[in-house]
């Protein structure tokens, strides 16, 4: 999916242009459904959700004229218990996308006036996750020309170029460019690695206008930085380093020299403004309670000033006002004592969509150990192998992992699938400290040894607690 139009001057919502027909064609929400169920187990409803309101970004690009405003994006409330997968949701769709992500949580926030975060943060903190974006796709394309930039500094220093009185500059040209360039093979060809060279490289200040900049001024701290590095003479200092680390500093630096800045903001608040996606998650926890007798005022003060956004409204940044009409928002709560209904009626009306996940069942647990291209279990085995370790799971001993976690997660606190994590923690713990022992060993995990190291502490209610 292409989020974005690429033009020289700054774009609005307004005067967009449809998206170039020769590109690669968006995904469907079917395509977006199966890309979601290889990382995420169950909770069809949610993933169809949000394919939906992906999709209807690329089709509101379609329409022309002054409709296009009109369509806002349909926000979207994910009802669910911890850990059944209402975060990774939002977050791979983010990728899918390559739309800018921020995740936050409602509790930091706090009525205009008290201690606390400023909402107006949140569409900050996009800009800069979408600047750092476009920043890293522009650096990719010129990373060829940074590396051969690089390359010259290298030789420069290796084989400076001669000059002076005597010195005839065509002989510079016949003999100099020769040694050169089999200079640049033997670099390329990795015969210089062992070499150390004296690079000069920029010096960093930002760490040290930070220091000066105090909590909760972000935007101030933003300005102090940009203001002061203006004043700032360009620092610079020397280091010696082996000469691929002599390369990899310099490329990185000659491709920061070699991206325009000024276009890769245009293109990221761009970016942030027609495909921005917002994560708010515990948005039951500044759910007012009126029915307790008495509303909590502080709580939907912070919907109130969250209000706004979602609605749609212009935020000033350090990068120039950033429109936040068409950001899609997807909020999350667990929604054990409050409601969606104690929302304030306006911030209920910005999320017409609401999907219930499903808690997690043993079955879906042995699943998530084993389906998902990052399954628990394939992590394990993957750190392992980088001692040498080979670690193999039984089928049974899957099953059993996913009976505890199960049973744990009935007899105490819910947290659904993070409970897996616990468990293999404790179930791999000694292989995990002893693997560096144990290199070129091979161990298979089988139910009885599950049993074996789990059972004493699941029979015992008051440790499974605390360490399960």
């Amino acid at each position: 999916m292409r989020p974005y139009v690429e033009e020289e001057r700054a774009l609005t919502v307004s005067d967009l242009a449809p998206p170039d027909p020769d590109a690669t064609p968006p995904m469907t929400p079917r395509e977006v459904v199966s890309e979601l169920d290889r990382y995420i187990v169950g909770q069809r409803a949610a993933k169809r959700a949000v394919a939906i309101a992906l999709r209807n970004r690329w089709r509101r690009q379609q329409v022309s004229g002054d409709m296009r405003d009109e369509i806002t994006p349909k926000n979207i409330i994910l009802i669910g218990p911890t850990g059944v997968g209402k975060t990774e949701i939002s977050r791979r769709l983010a990728r899918l996308a390559r739309a800018p992500f921020v995740k936050v949580e409602a509790s930091k926030f706090t009525e205009v006036g008290y201690v606390g975060r400023d909402v107006e943060s949140i569409v900050r903190d996009l800009v800069e996750v979408g600047i750092g974006m476009v920043r890293d796709e522009e650096r990719a394309k010129v990373q060829v020309r940074a590396r051969e930039a690089a390359e010259d500094r290298i030789l420069e220093i290796l084989l400076p170029t001669r000059s002076g009185p005597g010195f005839a500059p065509e002989d510079s040209v016949s003999s100099g460019t020769a040694t050169r360039e089999k200079l640049r093979q033997k670099l390329r060809g990795g015969d210089l690695d062992q070499r150390e060279v004296e690079i000069e490289v920029s010096e960093q200040t930002a760490a040290a206008i930070e220091l000066m900049t105090p909590q909760g001024m972000e935007e101030v701290g933003f300005n102090l930085k940009e203001m002061l590095s203006s004043f700032m003479p360009r620092k610079t200092k020397k280091r010696k380093v082996r000469v691929p680390d002599a390369l990899e500093l310099l490329a990185q630096e000659e491709a920061t020299r070699l991206v325009d800045m000024e276009k890769v903001v245009r293109e990221a608040v761009h970016r942030v403004e027609t495909a921005g996606i917002v994560f708010i998650d515990e948005i039951d926890k500044i759910a007012g309670r009126s029915h307790a007798g008495n509303v909590d005022v502080s709580r939907e003060g912070v919907q109130r000033d969250l209000l706004p956004i979602v609605e749609g409204s212009t935020v000033n940044t350090k990068h120039g006002p950033v429109r936040t009409d068409h950001v899609l928002f997807i909020a999350s709560g667990a929604f054990h004592i409050a409601k969606p209904s104690d929302l304030i009626p306006e911030f209920q009306g910005r999320f017409p969509i609401r999907v219930e996940l499903e808690a997690l069942t043993r079955e879906d647990f042995v699943r998530i150990l084993t389906e998902p291209r990052n399954a628990l279990t394939k992590q394990y085995e993957a750190l392992l192998q980088t001692e040498g370790v080979g670690l193999t799971f039984e089928s049974d001993a899957i099953d059993e992992i996913a009976r505890i976690a199960a049973e744990v997660n009935e007899r105490t606190e819910n947290i659904g699938a993070r409970r897996l994590h616990t468990v293999l923690e404790r179930l791999l713990d000694g292989l995990m400290f002893d693997a560096p022992d144990r290199r070129n060993e091979s161990f298979t995990i089988s139910a009885e040894s599950v049993r074996r190291e789990l059972d004493p502490i699941l029979q015992s209610e008051d440790l499974s607690r605390f360490i399960l």
